[in-house]
């Protein structure tokens, strides 16, 4: 989608537009080369995707956010808008991997109960020490 937006956005006059649509193919290269090497036999996409697995999940969302916020910025138009939501949308959900898996609600409220357990003995510990 981003390299199909980017290619339409090449048909025009405005040299933003034209900028933008570049990048846009430039970023579905490089999410093809990262995400599916498959898809790119006639280059060696097996070290560039083993290179873009060793990164943490945080940097690869700024990453894929970074690259399909630009063009974006360069032209705002629905084009650059919705060829670039697949992109986006591959960051955040990386930036969602890496805040982790979601807790179940039983340790999280045993947690909270130790916390305010020992909130309250140094509480009682302060008033004794006041007496």
């Amino acid at each position: 989608a981003c390299a199909f937006a980017g290619l339409w956005n090449c048909v025009t006059i405005n040299p933003l537009n034209i900028a933008a649509g570049v990048w846009m193919m430039l970023n579905a290269f490089v999410l093809f080369l990262c995400e599916a090497p498959f898809c790119c036999q006639f280059i060696e996409a097996n070290a560039v995707s083993a290179r873009a697995d060793k990164l943490r999940p945080w940097q690869k969302a700024a990453f894929y956010c970074g690259m399909a916020v630009f063009p974006v910025m360069l032209s705002l138009t629905l084009t650059t808008l919705f060829g670039n939501a697949i992109a986006f949308a591959t960051g955040v959900l990386y930036g969602l991997s890496a805040l982790g898996k979601k807790g179940d609600a039983i340790s999280y409220a045993r947690i909270h109960q130790q916390q305010k357990q020992m909130d309250e003995e140094k509480l009682t510990g302060a008033l004794e020490g006041q007496a």
